[in-house]
């Protein structure tokens, strides 16, 4: 029965990790067109910053109860199975770039997460997220917009064209460049309401296997 549940409770965590940067990978691709206060939220924001945080939350739980060796194990699963899915809905190379990104942002967060799992329950998360989200931003903006990596294939024409540096300032730079900090603000907020879920199933997972 205990192995029966942490089978079931793993494959739930494949599954969702899938999922998520499936549709990460899709959403990328469509900036926010919302209008505040005469300010378009396009300039610096995509929908896909919306659902990746939530990619943290997965590893994070998989960490918290059945250890680094099979979150690692989920991040790399989730890893292969969402490249070759994201490659028939998103362009190839956003493919490329958001597979090798989330590869080593995940990573980065299953080390840094059981690094800090003693102490107080928010603060593996939180900084395992964030450097995390700083890795992700930094790698898949720059692999799958950026002139410099033009050899995997071509970009989003919308993304690549000059804007104003956030919507806001004279000098103007690739409309990715903007995106990828309107992106990483919102991947921050998103993954502080992730703290809601994970304290909510963090001690339910742990039943499964104590961490």
């Amino acid at each position: 029965m205990v192995m029966l549940l942490k089978n079931k409770v793993l494959i739930t965590l494949v599954a969702a990790m899938i999922a998520i940067v499936v549709a990460s990978n899709y959403l990328v691709q469509f900036p926010v067109q919302v209008t505040i206060a005469g300010y378009n939220l396009a300039d610096i924001l995509t929908w896909g910053a919306f659902t990746y945080p939530a990619a943290f939350l997965v590893t994070d739980l998989t960490n918290r109860a059945f250890g680094p060796s099979k979150a690692r194990i989920v991040v790399i699963i989730g890893f292969a199975a969402a490249v070759v899915l994201s490659a028939l809905l998103a362009p190839v190379r956003i493919a490329i770039a958001s597979g090798t990104a989330f590869l080593m942002a995940q990573l980065l967060d299953v080390y840094v997460f059981n690094e800090l799992r003693g102490g107080r329950w928010w603060r593996a998360p939180v900084i395992s997220s964030t450097l995390g989200s700083i890795i992700d931003t930094a790698l898949f903006f720059s692999l799958a917009f950026a002139a410099s990596f033009a050899m995997l294939g071509e970009s989003v024409p919308f993304l690549v064209e000059s804007a104003p540096l956030l919507g806001l300032f004279a000098t103007e730079v690739p409309r990715w460049v903007s995106l990828a900090g309107g992106d990483f603000v919102v991947k921050m907020l998103v993954a502080l309401v992730m703290l809601v879920p994970y304290g909510l199933l963090r001690n339910k997972v742990a039943k499964v296997q104590p961490a």
